[in-house]
């Protein structure tokens, strides 16, 4: 299997607890989300394709199968988040955009305590 990019945008993002598991890929820099959707924060974020509010920011990286089923698992794919690809933009180290299709995590059980993150870029 070939290498895929995953966009992440809460705690898999570098500095955050789950980061580990993104050691050795391939960091390609910060990204956002080409379309709108929603993001909420509990404790952690979710990100919902359910409302159109704000592009996402994050990171984007290319993994390999290995590390792709190991986000699986962290996420609860596909029962709890769900992976789906989604466009999206990224600065690269040179400076250049790349616009690309990257998987990320939605998840459509979002606690009715959560708070919307109306920036869409999640920090703790």
């Amino acid at each position: 299997m070939k290498k895929q990019y995953v966009f992440v945008y809460g705690t898999l993002k570098r500095g955050y607890s789950n980061h580990a598991l993104l050691q050795g890929c391939g960091y390609l820099g910060v990204a956002q989300t080409v379309d709108k959707f929603a993001m909420y924060e509990r404790g952690i974020p979710y990100v919902s394709k359910q409302e159109n509010k704000t592009q996402i920011i994050g990171e984007l990286y290319l993994v390999d199968e290995l590390c792709l089923n190991n986000l699986d698992m962290l996420e609860g794919h596909p029962n709890w988040y769900k992976r789906e690809l989604i466009n999206v933009t990224c600065i690269l180290n040179s400076g250049d955009f790349k616009t690309t299709k990257a998987w990320l995590y939605f998840n459509k059980h979002i606690p009715s305590s959560a708070t919307q993150v109306t920036s869409g870029m999640y920090i703790r």
